[in-house]
């Protein structure tokens, strides 16, 4: 069987517009030559890839595995036509990025790889001392891209979503809320909690869960590297609470346990901040981009 892109497209069109005719015009073909490509298609295949008679047209149980084909794949080659268009449009100019997250070096530094390699003209730098003026610093100019968790109404300033993540309690193996299927705030109130050096109101355990629920940990131990958070979490000198793309590793080591943050878990969103006329620069949309698929590898490990 010869599959060629017009055929899932035609499949696709079909389904979506419920028959022939509005198929046929959104494709600009004819009905009667998207006729004759559904019969050669069927034949390619040996089965019926519709339910003759049936309105609006409905697919087989073949043609919907083809449809399901197509939803994988038109997507993909949308995405590389886009960023081939990208490439052939500019190539040079400036991309400086502060963070409001310290644990998010751990996906932004593989996506600037990637970057780099596309767009080996821009000035790539990142710009980790403005974190805590970082919108600030965005709207004087001073950086060209902000990762956050917590979007603002400020004229001239796009918030574009990324992707979502899991907020989630790390332990030892040792610590006795190994034995709980979920943790709540309550739960932090005789553990050490050991947290980024942050603000509180930034850190999504104290945000989220434990400001809410007027909740205190028996400790707050504040540390700056992800690793040697997980170091003291292994020895049971206290617990964390990390995005699930920081934990990918973590879940399969027989040292740690990790859990969900209440009954039904904590979902956060990461943004990327930009001025709103740097959205169109062909490399902005690029990094974007790259910034929401990238990081979904690492969570799904």
């Amino acid at each position: 069987m010869h599959l060629e892109l017009r055929h899932l497209r035609t499949i696709r069109a079909i389904h979506e517009e419920g028959g022939l005719a509005r198929a046929a015009e959104r494709l600009c073909i004819t009905q009667s030559a998207l006729s004759h490509q559904i019969k050669a298609l069927e034949e390619q295949a040996g089965v019926a890839l519709f339910v003759r008679r049936s309105k609006p047209l409905k697919l087989s149980p073949a043609g919907r595995r083809l449809l399901a084909l197509a939803e994988e794949v038109l997507p993909r080659v949308a995405e590389i036509e886009a960023e081939f268009s990208d490439l052939r449009e500019g190539s040079a100019g400036r991309l400086h990025i502060a963070m409001e997250c310290h644990a998010c070096f751990d996906w932004l530094m593989p996506v600037l790889d990637l970057f780099r390699r596309a767009w080996p003209e821009v000035d790539l730098d990142i710009r980790p001392g403005l974190a805590f003026g970082a919108l600030d610093a965005l709207e004087r100019q001073q950086v060209d891209l902000v990762i956050s968790s917590d979007p603002e109404e400020i004229a001239g300033i796009e918030f574009v979503p990324l992707f979502d993540y899991e907020p989630r309690f790390v332990a030892s193996a040792a610590n006795p809320l190994a034995a709980r299927p979920f943790i709540e705030a309550a739960d932090f109130a005789d553990q050490t909690l050991i947290t980024y050096p942050m603000d509180r109101e930034r850190l999504d355990v104290f945000s989220e869960l434990l400001l809410p629920a007027r909740i205190e940990p028996r400790a707050v131990r504040q540390v700056e590297l992800t690793e040697m958070i997980l170091l003291h979490v292994a020895s049971n000198r206290g617990v964390a609470v990390l995005p699930d793309w920081v934990l990918r590793e973590v879940r399969r080591d027989g040292d740690y346990i990790t859990r969900p943050l209440t009954r039904h878990g904590l979902t956060r969103r990461l943004y990327g901040a930009i001025r709103a006329e740097e959205r169109e620069k062909p490399y902005m949309a690029h990094m974007l981009r790259l910034c929401r698929s990238e990081p979904v590898k690492l969570q799904r490990g």
